[in-house]
């Protein structure tokens, strides 16, 4: 009986090599409890209108906006704060929060596109 070779080819350059900047695993961690924060849509909301806001706002105006209760609203902005996202400055009875612009540059680069990507 005969051996019979078969000639392996190699495999077809079919996929575009990966470049971008690799994200260790702790960065990935870290960002994942960020997005994790971010489950809520009520969260998402306050995130998104601190984003449009010129400046900190408080709690008292997040009630009306979000038509929750105080207690609610304190819960969720405490869930932000705790993730990393917002700063948390009292003034007076009041609590005035801000968006991290450093974490927000974070979440936007793991979200970033390349011009013509799709």
């Amino acid at each position: 009986m005969a051996i019979r070779q078969i000639e392996i080819e190699a495999p077809a350059q079919c996929c575009v090599p990966i470049a971008l900047d690799d994200m260790t695993s702790d960065e990935a961690a870290a960002t994942a409890s960020l997005f994790k924060a971010l489950g809520d849509p009520h969260r998402v909301r306050i995130v998104n209108l601190l984003a449009t806001a010129r400046e900190a706002v408080c709690v008292c105006d997040l009630t009306e906006f979000l038509s929750l209760s105080q207690p609610t609203v304190s819960h969720h902005m405490r869930k932000l704060v705790d993730a990393g996202l917002l700063t948390r400055e009292q003034r007076g009875v009041w609590a005035y929060y801000s968006l991290r612009s450093d974490v927000m540059r974070r979440l936007s680069g793991v979200l970033r596109f390349e011009e013509g990507d799709s």
